[in-house]
């Protein structure tokens, strides 16, 4: 009886937290078009409001920014509140950015709408919902975290081709407000059946070795390992960035934006393509790193994504081949919020892991300055995106190789 009583505990345990990793990824689906459909709007609202695009493009940063570098406060306050009213706030400010940015006429309107707005509610969502996966998966926590990550790369897929297609027929106002509804509905829904596991939940223990002690968030920042990790952090999502905010500039200066490509225009096609393989990489790598280390997976990945560029930047001109290789780039990049999350776990404990990722989280924004806005200053002063995607290529490398030869030592005598 007693064994049975167990299994039927464990049980329940396993499809709770099942059921909490699908409305997680649902709430992260509801939150990714601020950042990656972005791209879509800023010829819009630059011949709306005249500016250039270094210019406009400070409104992602303004999210980035804001979503990162606020998230070590919403993070202490999921762990002592739980996620469900907070990640439900953060779902509908999330959609009030977009539906209030519609009414902007003028950059600071922009900046406060869908800058200000959608940072502060993609980054209560994202923080939240990641604390609680690697509190719910001790046993998968690279998996779960890339799982949950998915959401946030998977979930533009749904929104490309409709955002892009009212775009070409009506308004960028009219698509701001139809999709900002949509995503603050579906936010809401789906937080507020989440919660917090508990000790009766019975979950199964680490697979890989694990710190043996809880740090609290000023005894983390006071140790190397943690400001080696935000370094690393802060290179890998500056690559990143600049490929998500000036996608579609690039792909016009290439002059493959609207060549047809399997019957459809390249821009959209390579969107859709990027968004699969950025959610893909994140659980898939996540999985991988399960199994044969953490930093080990970072450095495949990472030096993986600084050949990616390579490649892509040579066949720039190709319309088949930038869909093709963009996609290869964004497979080797959105494994970040997966490896990230989970290594810092593995490392620092569970205990305070939502307001200790917030921490290492910031490191995010670091990149969406020096991928946004600095990117675009770069490729008007030199006329060309060469040299940026050349600097792009070395920082993934040698982020890679860090992970390989020196985190990898650091972390192992920390956890002794």
């Amino acid at each position: 009886m007693a064994i049975n009583s167990s299994a039927a505990r464990s049980s329940a345990a396993t499809n709770t937290r099942w059921i909490q990793l699908i409305l997680g990824l649902i709430a992260m689906m509801a939150i990714s078009s601020p950042q990656y459909v972005w791209t879509l709007f800023t010829k819009p609202f630059q011949d709306q409001l005249h500016v250039s695009l270094p210019v406009i493009q400070w409104t992602l940063t303004i999210l980035i920014v804001l979503q990162t570098w606020c998230s070590p406060v919403q993070g202490w306050l999921v762990d002592k509140f739980g996620p469900r009213l907070l990640v439900a706030a953060g779902g509908l400010l999330s959609g009030l950015g977009w539906i209030a940015a519609s009414q902007a006429t003028s950059l600071w309107g922009l900046y406060m709408t869908y800058g200000f707005l959608c940072g502060v509610g993609t980054g209560i969502v994202y923080i939240g919902v990641i604390g609680q996966m690697v509190r719910w998966f001790p046993d998968k926590r690279g998996l779960a975290a890339g799982l949950a990550a998915a959401g946030y790369g998977f979930g533009a897929i749904l929104t490309n081709y409709p955002i892009y297609n009212l775009l070409k027929t009506s308004t960028h106002q009219h698509t701001l407000v139809i999709f900002g509804i949509i995503f603050a509905v579906i936010g809401i829904l789906a937080a507020l059946p989440m919660r917090s596991p508990t000790a009766s939940d019975n979950l199964p223990a680490p697979l890989v070795v694990t710190s043996k002690r809880n740090y609290e968030p000023m005894e983390m920042i006071k140790t190397p390992v943690f400001w080696l990790m935000f370094f690393m952090f802060s290179l890998m999502a500056t690559s990143g960035l600049v490929v998500v905010a000036n996608f579609a500039p690039f792909a016009r200066e290439f002059g493959v934006a609207d060549m047809i490509v399997l019957g459809t225009a390249a821009l959209p096609l390579a969107l859709t393509v990027d968004r699969i393989t950025n959610g893909l990489t994140r659980p898939f790598f996540g999985w991988v790193s399960d199994h044969i280390g953490r930093e080990n997976t970072m450095g495949l990945a990472f030096i993986f994504e600084g050949i990616a560029i390579a490649l892509f930047l040579h066949f720039r001109t190709d319309p088949l081949m930038f869909v093709i290789l963009s996609g290869l780039v964004f497979f080797g990049w959105g494994e970040i919020f997966s490896l990230f999350p989970s290594t810092l776990t593995d490392t620092f404990g569970t205990k305070n892991a939502t307001t200790n990722y917030g921490l290492l989280y910031m490191a995010q924004g670091v990149g969406a300055v020096l991928g946004g806005p600095t990117a675009a200053f770069l490729h008007d002063k030199a006329g060309s995106w060469v040299p940026v995607f050349s600097l792009v290529i070395g920082l993934d490398i040698l982020t890679g190789l860090l992970a390989l030869f020196v985190l990898k030592k650091m972390r192992a005598n920390l956890m002794k």
